[in-house]
């Protein structure tokens, strides 16, 4: 490890991360290392397909990576700042110039919901998929499965297991709070079209599971061979558990540049990054652009100049409703939803074509560094500070 040639270690190989690796070849002269605790990449916006038996969702690094960039297969469970290496679950140690800290986000279900952790299946990493899907094909087709949460993981699950001819009820207070009101009577109808019940309304909550049922805060009870959680989203502990500054959900905290406010040569992207405390929101959306961003970072860094800040916007939010229906919401720069929305097939069709364009884009920036492009802009100036007056008021 010299001067001459900077080592850069990246931990995850999600959509932040393994951009951020194929971006970092930019600079000929730096030496990129991916840490990923699987030998292969998870599609996680396919996940429910892969749990519904139609897709596989994990492609092969071999296609996504560029030449330059070496893959260790391994987890990451200490980062040492203060000698810049990084502890490995096999025992190894990885020394680093830069790190981007690119962990993403975990799924599991809540211990406040007595029998959810024994018997729900959450679905939002590769191997949660792969029980689910193991479970149901264990499950006669007719029996009633029950999906908790209305967000976008749950609309697609259940409409993917109720396309497929599943008994399936949705349990949720909004069925897609995030979206607008016409786009949630777009997405409401495909999934009643599809067979999906929906138990929804601003008292509805889980009080408990058992393997046969799903029991209500208000006393009913719903009948469900299978129990899917799709609610909770969290990020895994490594940034806290190595003394980092970190948000309340465990983020690493960043200022602007996607620097870490402990360390400069720590730079972080995706799911696991909160700049300024107010985070994007977790998506592969928002993931790729912070990922080349924070390469971007680490190379002016590199080069001994003054980083950019993090300059980005949203452009909407793609849900599939089954292989036939979806829904497309166009957004504000800042991600809040406008009055405007496709849907029916031609959404099915936009969405499909969003998460093939995803490895598309990986593959071009593995073959041709600086090739990505993305949305630029979302005032973070007025989003940071609407966050600060609302902690405030709280």
């Amino acid at each position: 490890m010299t001067n001459q040639t900077p080592h850069v270690v990246v931990i995850g190989g999600g959509y932040a991360g393994v951009l951020a690796a194929n971006h970092l070849q930019s600079n000929p002269r730096v030496a990129i290392t991916l840490v990923n605790p699987r030998p292969t990449f998870t599609e996680r916006i396919r996940l429910h397909q892969m749990a519904a038996g139609n897709y596989d969702a994990a492609a092969d690094y071999a296609e996504l990576l560029g030449d330059r960039v070496r893959l260790v297969v391994d987890g990451a469970e200490r980062i040492d700042a203060d000698i810049r290496q990084v502890q490995l679950t096999s025992g190894d140690v990885l020394d680093y110039d830069y790190l981007i800290y690119a962990v993403g986000s975990t799924g599991g279900v809540p211990a406040s919901v007595p029998g959810a952790a024994e018997f729900a299946y959450p679905l939002s990493e590769f191997e949660q998929a792969q029980r689910l899907r193991a479970r149901l094909q264990d499950v006669p087709m007719s029996a009633p499965l029950v999906v908790v949460g209305g967000g976008l993981t749950g609309i697609e699950a259940a409409s993917e297991f109720a396309e497929a001819g599943r008994n399936v009820t949705l349990v949720t207070d909004v069925v897609g709070a995030s979206l607008g009101v016409q786009a949630r009577r777009s997405v409401v109808k495909a999934l009643t079209k599809l067979g999906v019940t929906i138990v929804d309304g601003p008292d509805i909550l889980v009080a408990s599971v058992s393997a046969t049922e799903v029991f209500m805060a208000d006393g009913n009870r719903l009948p469900s061979a299978v129990t899917v959680w799709t609610t909770g989203f969290g990020v895994p502990g490594l940034a806290a558990a190595s003394g980092l500054t970190t948000d309340g959900l465990g983020r690493l905290l960043t200022d602007e540049a996607l620097t870490s406010v402990d360390d400069a040569r720590i730079v972080a992207a995706g799911d696991a990054a909160s700049p300024s405390g107010v985070p994007l929101r977790m998506s592969c959306q928002a993931a790729g652009p912070m990922g080349v961003q924070a390469a971007n970072t680490v190379l002016a860094r590199i080069a001994g100049e003054k980083p950019a800040e993090l300059n980005q916007a949203f452009s909407g939010q793609c849900i599939s409703v089954g292989r036939t229906f979806g829904t497309v919401q166009i957004s504000h720069s800042d991600d809040t939803p406008r009055r405007i929305y496709i849907g029916g097939r031609t959404a099915a069709f936009v969405k499909e074509q969003v998460c093939r364009a995803t490895l598309t884009f990986m593959r071009k920036e593995a073959r041709k560094p600086g090739s990505y492009f993305w949305f630029k802009g979302g005032d973070r100036e007025r989003q940071i500070a609407e966050a600060r007056k609302e902690a405030v008021a709280r």
